[in-house]
């Protein structure tokens, strides 16, 4: 009995220790993207465009691939630098609110390698909504 107890509390345990780093270490990579990289997609109404503005702190982006997603055209644009400011025009907000319109970047970076940015547009008055980040 005590030989088949040691094996399953190892494998508990080695278990416990790897999701515990997994954990650890998904936390640190997006400490380290949100202290790299800055995103926001502001709506100006009476203006009717949305101002998106990107920054790599580092300056070591070399490509960024911007893209809007739901519009009835597809939005896309590249950039080969470290920071841009992006106007696109919208006459009105999306008739099921921003959540319907994502921003997302493709960056490609020296040293952290190709890392995905999404936010939601919102308008100026409104708190700027969270960065999802993911690194492929």
């Amino acid at each position: 009995m005590v030989r088949k107890i040691i094996p399953i509390i190892s494998i508990a345990l080695v278990s416990s220790l790897a999701i515990i780093f997994l954990i650890e270490t998904n936390s640190v990579d997006r400490e380290l993207l949100a202290n790299t990289f800055e995103l926001d997609a502001i709506y100006y109404e009476n203006e009717g465009f949305v101002e998106i503005t990107f920054q790599d702190k580092t300056q070591k982006t070399s490509r960024v691939v911007l893209e809007i997603l739901g519009m009835p055209e597809s939005f896309q644009k590249n950039f080969n630098n470290s920071q841009f400011v992006e106007r696109v025009s919208f006459s009105k907000p999306p008739q099921y609110g921003w959540k319907t319109n994502p921003v997302t970047l493709l960056i490609e970076h020296e040293e952290l390698g190709q890392v995905g940015l999404k936010t939601e547009i919102h308008s100026k008055n409104e708190p700027t909504p969270p960065i999802i980040y993911s690194k492929g």
